[in-house]
């Protein structure tokens, strides 16, 4: 029997810019970017996300509805918006920065509006700067589904690094071939299954997370992009594994932080899901995550832990941490989500 290749085993498609280009400012960093003078990093070829256009304090960027980022239930999670999301949360901010000025994400909230489906079809994400300070600025974003509707709200906090000293110049830089990206992973046919209603209909959400540990149903299509993998379940807590590779990889090289959020949310809502009764949806209403060191691709685990901290008639509240291979602390998140009996897991119901 051959082994089946998941998209996160590959060779690492994609590359990282180089140090000089942080001697131009930020708002010609990112021009640069979009003249092709840095390379598309791994990240992008894993999820299709692009810089669509980059102003003074405001950049935009867009990533397909791929049918590979659903998980179970059918739906694309509020996690997976944060990989969309972070990116022109920082960039707008970056676009204010002067030469050689590095900045760090130190917190990202995303409110979910609706439901949003693996259609393929183009989501954007629009951010800019609502404060510009010297040692912390505040920016927020929107996204939007193709047909210009509201999907998620989301706001940043970042932390102005002191400025870098001998940064080379960028007289040198060359535009880049374009990257032959018609067999990134997001383009290829789906692996993996979206469960059937039946499913849930028929178990609870803790004995659906059980029989998907047991690998008694099959996984998510998520998980085989990007490797993540349910590792621990039980009344009121889950536990997730993401491999650290180079495909999460950002233009520094770190794992971009909506990947971590993403993490985060996962374990958290599924944690969430474990006080679900059979044949009741699980809406994702909010999620906060503070980051609290980089987390580097070095091919080691990543391991994000959720529990649920307040359960109502409607509304669960979990926490997560995520932890690296040396079992440090990468970042913490706190979410909360409606739970709607009746309603199917997909929420197809309430697209609308």
């Amino acid at each position: 029997m051959v082994a089946v290749v998941e998209p996160w085993q590959e060779p690492v498609r994609g590359g990282y810019a180089d140090p000089a280009i942080l001697s131009m400012t930020g708002l010609d960093q990112m021009r640069a970017w979009n003249q092709g003078l840095m390379p598309v990093p791994p990240m992008a070829h894993l999820t299709g996300i692009r810089m669509a256009e980059a102003g003074m304090g405001t950049c935009a960027f867009t990533m397909p509805a791929s049918p590979w980022f659903l998980p179970p239930q059918g739906l694309i999670s509020i996690g997976v918006l944060a990989v969309l999301a972070d990116p022109p949360l920082g960039c707008a901010i970056q676009t204010t920065l002067p030469p050689a000025t590095p900045y760090a994400t130190a917190e990202l909230s995303l409110t979910a509006v609706r439901p949003v489906y693996g259609t393929g079809r183009i989501l954007c994400a629009q951010g800019r700067v609502v404060h510009p300070g010297r040692r912390m600025a505040l920016s927020e974003a929107t996204v939007e589904d193709e047909a210009g509707r509201l999907v998620a709200h989301g706001t940043s906090r970042c932390m102005i690094l002191p400025q870098l000293e001998d940064v080379p110049a960028a007289d040198g830089l060359k535009t880049l071939h374009p990257a032959d990206d018609t067999q990134d992973p997001w383009r290829r046919p789906v692996m993996g299954e979206v469960l059937p209603q039946s499913v849930w209909d028929r178990q609870n959400g803790l004995e659906v997370l059980r029989l998907l540990l047991a690998r008694e149903l099959p996984r998510a299509p998520i998980s085989y992009l990007t490797g993540m993998r349910l590792a621990e379940v039980a009344p009121g807590s889950a536990a997730f594994v993401l491999p650290a590779s180079g495909w999460l990889g950002s233009p520094t090289g770190f794992i971009e932080g909506g990947l971590i959020a993403m993490l985060a949310d996962t374990a958290l809502q599924s944690a969430i899901l474990t006080v679900a009764p059979a044949g009741c949806a699980v809406a994702s209403v909010d999620l906060k995550v503070n980051f609290l060191r980089p987390a580097s691709t070095d091919g080691r685990t990543l391991v994000g832990s959720g529990k649920v901290v307040h359960q109502g008639r409607s509304v669960v509240i979990a926490n997560a941490e995520v932890l690296n291979a040396e079992h440090k602390r990468v970042a913490l998140a706190t979410g909360s989500a409606l739970l709607l009996p009746g309603r199917p897991a997909s929420l197809e119901d309430a697209a609308e």
